[in-house]
């Protein structure tokens, strides 16, 4: 008789079991997930049924598990009606619980995406590709967020970039740390037929709340072609960026640092993994300063537009000071999905020793992100620097001023998730020698100070991603000049250093416009470069 019994009941328990998870099926396949209303009525009618029909069940389950007679049943009897009544409290549970969100179904508002920001203590110009917007219809799941290495509430994030470089020229100077380095109107990547380190950096950081900071430690090459002009007996030499930052939590995004930072003049950063070449344009190696010593402030204004004051010691000088005058910066950044233009001019007074004739700068950056694998920039610079008067140049300046101006473009395609091809074309003028005298051979510099000329560069780097956070770029690189400049095979001997002498006898003179260029120097320079970056933190 109990044996009868207990079959109807877990007859009937299994019976229950299918419907109620059919029923709770057929309304998150036709609601695509459980409204207010429906959980309502699923909880009143899985209390109902629990109450009227269940009721007997329940008794009798509870009579046969714990009465005197409990101990008659065998093991699996008692087993499956003790699961039976978690069954039927987990059903009433979980209609109760929220239902998961639906990408398919329509929101009933939505916030609208906020524009890029400028981060005051990277580049005015980012590179970074902006992500198209995937359809509605099959939205695609969001990107993980980049890891960020920590310490509490410091963050923690650097690069290691390493290279080898082929100079068909073969410099004799290749491995000299002079100005006579191997490649030639390079800035960082200088060392010609040889494995170099260009860059180690570790950077701490702490996002303002409402004050932050900012410390960039750097070796190698890099860090001592920025800080050339700094004192290597105080460890500036070491430093790239620190500066703190404050940011009132009701002043509108009003930020306002002090310290030594690089400056906003720039469509590339020092750093390597975040341009699209390895090597740095012209632009960037001779037209603009690489850091300032001062003040700088930055404030929204509305959506799209974001301004900036600069007070400064002026170029490349933290401690060094070459006269008592201070550099004015004004910034301007305008963003949009698709597009940032960036406008920055700096002036101030930059001659040795008097606070007469100013140095001026203008850059220009427009930066192009459409939706898709394409993006662009056109970068464009002017300068001018007044009371430079060269009067030792071959050719001297015509005016008490001395002037350069330049345009670089660059595109940058993602052909699969891991390759890329970034083409990149440049145009220089240094109409009075002004800006390229200290890329000039010894001999030309030491004799003359500075020679006028017209410089050019195109540039195609391949870049794969080996893992995350570690790049390998395969670039070639062109350079030419009107002027013969980049040094070719062994040192010249006196009969070349004759061409930049003025007392010299006319037949030992060799012509300035002989298409091969001087024994020992040439216009033209090809270098093929193999570089690997490593890099971590929240920067990746």
């Amino acid at each position: 008789m109990r044996d009868a019994r207990l079959q109807v009941v877990e007859t009937r328990l299994r019976l229950y079991h299918s419907k109620f998870y059919a029923r709770q099926k057929q309304v998150l396949i036709s609601r695509g997930g459980l409204l207010d209303g429906d959980r309502a009525q699923v909880t009143a009618g899985s209390a109902f049924l629990l109450a009227v029909i269940f009721y007997p069940w329940l008794e009798f389950s509870w009579r046969m598990l714990f009465s005197s007679r409990a101990e008659e049943l065998n093991k699996r009897s008692r087993i499956l009606l003790a699961l039976a009544m978690i069954s039927f409290a987990s059903d009433a549970a979980r209609a109760q619980s929220p239902a998961p969100a639906d990408s398919t179904s329509t929101p009933a508002a939505q916030p609208a995406a906020a524009p890029a920001q400028t981060d005051s203590s990277s580049s005015s110009s980012s590179q970074t590709p902006a992500p198209s917007t995937p359809p509605a219809a099959t939205p695609a799941p969001a990107p993980a967020a980049a890891p960020t290495w920590s310490v509490g509430p410091i963050n923690f994030s650097g690069e290691v970039s390493g290279y080898y470089t082929y100079n068909s020229n073969h410099p004799h100077n290749q491995n000299s740390n002079s100005s006579d380095e191997g490649n030639n109107l390079y800035n960082f990547n200088t060392q010609a037929n040889s494995f170099d380190l260009s860059f180690a950096k570790l950077a701490m950081s702490h996002s303002p709340d409402p004050v932050g900071f900012e410390l960039d430690f750097g070796f190698g090459r890099t860090i001592s072609a920025i800080n050339a002009t700094e004192p290597t007996t105080e460890g500036f030499q070491y430093i790239e960026q620190a500066y703190i930052e404050w940011k009132p939590a009701k002043a509108k995004g009003f930020e306002f640092d002090l310290g030594k930072f690089s400056t906003s003049a720039e469509a590339e950063t020092i750093e390597d993994y975040s341009n699209w070449n390895y090597s740095h344009s012209l632009l960037f190696a001779w037209a603009i300063p690489y850091y300032h010593m001062g003040l700088r402030t930055s404030w929204p204004v509305g959506k799209h537009f974001t301004g900036g004051f600069q007070l400064v010691n002026g170029w490349n000088n933290v401690t060094d000071t070459i006269n008592t005058g201070k550099t004015i910066g004004l910034t301007g950044a305008l963003t949009y999905t698709k597009f940032t233009l960036n406008l920055n001019y700096y002036t101030g007074p930059m001659n040795q020793g008097t606070n007469k004739g100013f140095r001026n700068l203008f850059d220009t950056t427009l930066l192009l992100t459409p939706p898709g694998k394409i993006n662009a920039y056109i970068n464009f610079n002017y300068g001018n620097n007044a009371n430079s008067l060269c009067s030792t140049c071959i050719k001297p300046a015509t005016a008490a001023s001395a002037s350069w101006y330049g345009v670089a473009t660059a595109v940058h395609v993602q052909m699969t998730p891991k390759w890329a091809i970034a083409p990149r074309f440049e145009w220089f003028d240094d109409a009075e020698g002004y800006a390229l005298s200290r890329a000039l051979p010894s001999p030309i510099w030491d004799l003359k100070g500075a020679v006028a000329q017209q410089v050019k560069e195109a540039t195609i780097t391949v870049e794969y991603k080996l893992l995350e956070g570690l790049l390998w770029r395969l670039e070639w690189r062109r350079d030419w000049s009107t002027y013969p400049m980049f040094e070719r095979g062994l040192a010249p001997i006196s009969s070349d250093e004759c061409n930049y002498e003025s007392d010299c006898s006319e037949s030992t003179l060799l012509p300035f416009n002989n298409p091969a260029g001087l024994a020992g120097y040439s216009k033209l320079q090809n270098t093929v470069t193999i570089g690997v970056i490593a890099f971590f933190g929240s920067t990746r």
